[in-house]
């Protein structure tokens, strides 16, 4: 079992939130535009939106801290109840004190400061609520909003991996982002 409820969290403009039956739609939206796809790997080119009912009904009844799973978070726009992005907190298995994170939003929200909101958001929850010692992102090197975002967030490039994922048939780059508790505050 996980070690903490997850909660809603608000800020001016999005709340953070479990995700419900109604996100389905929106979720298999953006997460299958060929925009967004491009660094979400190979499962997504041909995903059934009768896939994304599954993974939200799945995530319903998640919770976070359960070693080598992800829990997926809505991410809302605020006063409208739309879903315009998701983020996921990923237990390590080998140690339940880090967390890698990863975060997709619609690209209609792209560059308006709503992922940095939500992954600062994220961060916080991580490293207050569930108290985890290291948080890591790993992104694809040509993903530039993901750098930015991260970078812009405080999060310190720790490696390059040259050619380790194999992703739509060749060996791609990643970059290696981590922050550890103790620098939050």
């Amino acid at each position: 079992m996980g070690n903490k409820k997850f909660n809603n969290i608000e800020t001016g403009r999005i709340i953070l939130r479990p995700f419900k039956e109604s996100d389905a739609e929106a979720f298999f939206k953006y997460r299958t535009n060929p925009i967004v796809a491009l660094y979400q790997g190979e499962g997504w080119e041909n995903y059934k939106f009768e896939q994304a009912v599954e993974f939200v009904k799945q995530q319903m009844n998640f919770e976070p801290g359960i070693p080598d799973t992800w829990f997926q978070i809505a991410i809302e726009l605020k006063g409208t109840g739309k879903q315009i992005g998701d983020c996921g907190i990923h237990t390590l298995s080998h140690d339940v004190n880090q967390v890698e994170i990863g975060f997709t939003l619609d690209p209609t929200y792209q560059n308006k400061g709503f992922g940095r909101e939500a992954v600062r958001c994220l961060l916080e929850y991580i490293f207050n609520v569930l108290n985890k010692h290291r948080v890591i992102a790993v992104t694809d090197v040509r993903n530039k909003n993901s750098i930015k975002l991260l970078e812009s967030i405080g999060m310190r490039r720790e490696g390059h991996f040259l050619k380790n994922a194999w992703y739509k048939g060749e060996y791609t780059d990643e970059y290696l982002f981590a922050k550890l508790k103790e620098e939050w505050k």
